[in-house]
């Protein structure tokens, strides 16, 4: 049983949080439209707020929201109910459900949950709900980290137009940021992660175990995090693609697949205009996570001069590279460690033909896996994170896709032009009478 005052202090936390995002949204409607546009919220003059608005039931009890959101353009005027969960309290079924009746009863348009879990994006809920719920009503939701993440990017690579707005959603930053806000990240890969990662490195773990589906649902979570995080200093929507008509169960039915029958948990996030998508795989049976990119090899070039392209590139990348090449038409692929590969380039060429050109390149960094639960020092969290930035940073940032030469134009005196003429050649002017490009006089 949870005592009254920890229950009156979770309250107390969720009010000022609450207030305080509303409060911004008002104040700042650059940031408040940035937050709600995905949501149907129409780019109105202000945004206006309230905080624990009151409303009763179908049996005329009394239910308080935790707040509500109303912008108006023109004709068009949309609402939603607010409900705010911080620390790692988890939004309720029913009370969220109760919540989408009184919208529906009320004519608002949704329902925005806030709390600490993360999910992929704001169409889809931690919570469940009776699918005829809605119908005419809209069920969003945001984590806290999608919230400060929206507030660092609105901030730092966007910009406030006014000062004071500025200087005010800097607060809200440096609120949310703090640990007295309950507005956390990520916290841990949950109770079930040390269970899971044994069975997984014995080869005991089942597709059916129930704690093999707790491990894939807080992967999820991680992955989702991780995106965000790299949107914050990046200033650009880091995403995970995923096939179009997936959804979040067959997502994750996939996960605790691969889980049971390999032992390892795969990410892949996408940054706008990189070189290729970053993918990470935890490998729990070896006990390395390994973080890598793919993309491809020139188009054109001897097969060696393509593999120095690539070697050019990693000049300064670290001698513990593991640097892959992918041939057409071939299912082997050739491997060697970057500072081997330095030393001999022909280790990436194709053993049974040297003179096939790569297809695609792929560059690997293993590293031991964290293993404490939490996101202290050698935590399995800590040092992935850790890790997807170093390799961003140090590795895929600095990568350029190949792209093919110009073609140029032919001098005047050029000597690939042919000594006898061909059948009725056209005429042209001598080069300082016609500019290249300009059709010739008409012959007389």
């Amino acid at each position: 049983m949870i005592p009254t005052a920890g229950i009156r202090g979770q309250e107390e936390q969720e009010k000022r949080a609450t207030s305080s995002l509303l409060a911004v949204m008002r104040a700042v409607p650059e940031f408040g439209h940035a937050l709600l546009k995905e949501l149907g919220a129409p780019r109105s003059p202000a945004i206006e707020t309230f905080a624990e608005v009151r409303f009763k039931d179908g049996a005329g009890k009394l239910v308080i929201p935790d707040g509500a959101v109303v912008c108006r353009r023109g004709q068009k005027t949309w609402t939603c109910l607010v409900e705010v969960k911080t620390a790692g309290a988890p939004l309720k079924d029913e009370q969220v459900g109760c919540y989408l009746d009184i919208a529906r009863d009320n004519g608002f348009d949704g329902v925005l949950t806030i709390s600490n879990q993360i999910t992929a994006s704001s169409s889809e809920s931690p919570v469940a709900v009776d699918g005829r719920k809605l119908r005419r009503t809209a069920l969003w939701h945001f984590s806290w980290w999608r919230v400060l993440t929206e507030a660092i990017v609105q901030h730092r690579y966007r910009g406030i137009s006014d000062p004071d707005q500025a200087w005010i959603l800097g607060e809200l930053i440096a609120y949310l940021d703090s640990a007295a806000s309950g507005a956390g990240g990520f916290e841990d890969m949950g109770d079930k992660w040390v269970a899971v990662r044994k069975a997984a490195r014995d080869g005991t773990l089942r597709q059916n175990d129930p704690e093999a589906r707790a491990v894939a649902e807080r992967w999820e979570e991680f992955t989702q995090y991780l995106c965000l995080g790299m949107s914050q200093d990046l200033g650009r929507s880091v995403t995970s693609p995923r096939p179009r008509k997936q959804t979040t169960a067959a997502r994750l039915d996939e996960s605790v697949k691969q889980l049971a029958a390999e032992g390892s948990l795969t990410a892949v996030l996408r940054v706008p205009d990189a070189v290729g998508d970053l993918r990470i795989r935890a490998d729990l049976r070896a006990r390395r996570t390994l973080a890598s990119v793919t993309f491809d090899a020139p188009r054109e070039g001897r097969a060696k001069s393509r593999i120095t392209w690539l070697l050019r590139q990693l000049a300064d990348a670290p001698d513990d590279l593991r640097v892959e090449a992918a041939f057409p038409s071939a299912r082997e692929t050739t491997s060697a460690l970057l500072s081997d590969a330095r030393e001999q380039p022909e280790k990436l060429l194709y053993g049974a033909d040297p003179k096939r050109e790569p297809r695609a390149f792929t560059i690997t960094l293993a590293r031991a896996m964290g293993q404490k639960r939490g996101k202290e020092a050698g935590s399995f969290v800590r040092e992935t994170r850790a890790q997807t930035f170093d390799v961003y940073r140090d590795i895929v940032q600095r990568l350029k896709a190949w792209q093919p030469k110009a073609p140029k134009l032919h001098g005047p005196g050029a000597d690939d032009v042919p000594d006898a003429p061909s059948p009725e050649p056209p005429r042209f002017e001598d080069a300082d009478v016609r500019e290249v490009g300009d059709a010739p006089d008409p012959v007389s």
